[in-house]
């Protein structure tokens, strides 16, 4: 029984450092309040892997729109609603526009890259990133004739299944890709090649033939214009490029098999602005409020970054009374903001009219912020809202999209989410009109 007093001893130390990393963990800023955390484990058995946006949803009806949670010793502060996301994202911008940490993604990019990167690499890749979009095109004609054209190859691919059964995953990642390969690479590839299967599949073949405007800055010890940061921007242009919009056309698809009603309405706003006989084009949809209005709420429900990428405070920062510290990660929930109910009129249904006006008229909301809002937005935006606009109207223009079972049975429930909200997996039938 000697060894009894030398245990005690033991227990005694080990609760005198626990209790010492707890209290290292309360460090120099002052907090908003939130669930009580455990030494080393923090609010970890309150916080669901599987339903982590759920879990902080359901913390947040305690402890209000702005909140403190430990995941582990790490403190994060999470952004609930409208509100205060807009607060801090856009009227504290610059102290929130720092980028927290994404342990899935660390080992492959190692804080390189223009979306997991800070301050002056964060800051030079930004610039170099928007210098190279526009210069390729971004928000202008060229751009422009380039989905158009694959939204061309697209429809007839659709076409070619011949109203058989078949998932469009496949087929709406190799169009929407191919916008990203014609800007990088100068051209587009085959479905079925193998070369370019083999990109999809692996995204990390990148900019390196877009190696000359650094190629002056070698000499430069400051600068961040390196092979492995440019690679790693091109692989956040790819991921961030294909991944997105094609996840929301397939969710595009599926809701709009649901609502066969929407669905017509569109097809009829394309008959009467744009008809059978020429490609629709980006000028188009000013004169098709309904149609815009169908793609925003697309947006809006698929909710496809529920939690945002983390963000990070640059610096010692006041925010709502408190004294937020610096890297301190930051949570703001998107899917707050796009289900806010002081936001929408029905912010947990599929309704265009959450976008439109008593006149029918398209009406913006500043609540839709599925590209998120800062310093931090995509930079990608205004290709992705072409994309959508172009694919989505080529395709009804000549195709009815035709569910396997009733409209009713169709899977809506994500396939999984964390980071993202992926679509569930579905067949549909292209019907020719």
């Amino acid at each position: 029984m000697a060894f009894l007093p030398l245990l005690a001893l033991l227990l005694l130390l080990l609760l005198a450092l626990l209790l010492l990393l707890a209290l290292r963990g309360g460090h120099r800023g002052r907090l908003p309040p939130g669930p009580p955390a455990l030494p080393l484990l923090g609010n970890l058995l309150q916080i669901s892997p599987s339903r982590t946006l759920q879990s902080l949803l359901k913390l947040s009806q305690t402890y209000g729109p702005v909140f403190t949670v430990s995941l582990g010793r790490r403190r994060a502060l999470v952004l609930r609603g409208q509100a205060a996301v807009r607060e801090a994202l856009v009227e504290n911008a610059e102290a929130f526009a720092g980028r927290g940490r994404v342990p899935t993604v660390e080992t492959t990019f190692r804080r390189h890259g223009v979306v997991f990167s800070n301050g002056e690499r964060w800051r030079q890749l930004r610039r170099f990133s928007l210098k190279v979009l526009r210069d390729f095109g971004m928000g202008r004609k060229s751009i422009e004739s380039r989905i158009q054209e694959e939204a061309q190859i697209l429809l007839q691919e659709l076409r070619g299944t011949q109203e058989r059964p078949f998932d469009p995953a496949y087929l709406l990642s190799c169009a929407v890709s191919n916008v990203i390969c014609s800007i990088v690479f100068g051209n587009r590839f085959d479905y079925r090649d193998e070369e370019f299967l083999e990109l999809l599949r692996t995204m990390s073949e990148s900019f390196r033939e877009l190696s000359t405007p650094w190629s002056q800055e070698k000499a430069d010890p400051c600068s961040e214009f390196n092979a492995e940061n440019l690679e790693l921007t091109a692989l956040n242009l790819f991921f961030a490029g294909t991944e997105t919009v094609s996840s929301t056309l397939r969710y595009g698809f599926l809701v709009l098999m649901k609502h066969p009603d929407v669905q017509e309405k569109v097809y009829e706003e394309i008959a009467g602005v744009i008809g059978r006989n020429r490609p629709p084009n980006a000028e188009d949809r000013s004169r098709m409020p309904y149609t815009d209005a169908v793609i925003h709420e697309i947006q809006r429900c698929s909710d496809l970054i529920p939690m945002n990428v983390p963000h990070m405070v640059t610096r010692d920062t006041l925010f709502r009374g408190y004294l937020i510290p610096k890297d301190t990660e930051v949570y703001p929930l998107l899917s707050s903001v796009l289900h806010d109910p002081e936001a929408f009129d029905n912010p947990h249904a599929f309704d265009p009219a959450n976008f439109l006006d008593e006149s029918g008229r398209f009406k913006k909301n500043e609540a839709f912020v599925p590209f998120s809002s800062g310093k931090r937005i995509c930079l990608g935006e205004a290709l992705a809202r072409m994309e959508l606009f172009l694919f989505l109207t080529t395709i009804l223009q000549s195709l009815r999209l035709q569910p396997l079972v009733p409209p009713a049975q169709l899977p809506t429930a994500p396939l999984e989410s964390g980071f993202a909200n992926i679509p569930p997996f579905y067949q549909l039938r292209m019907v020719a009109r």
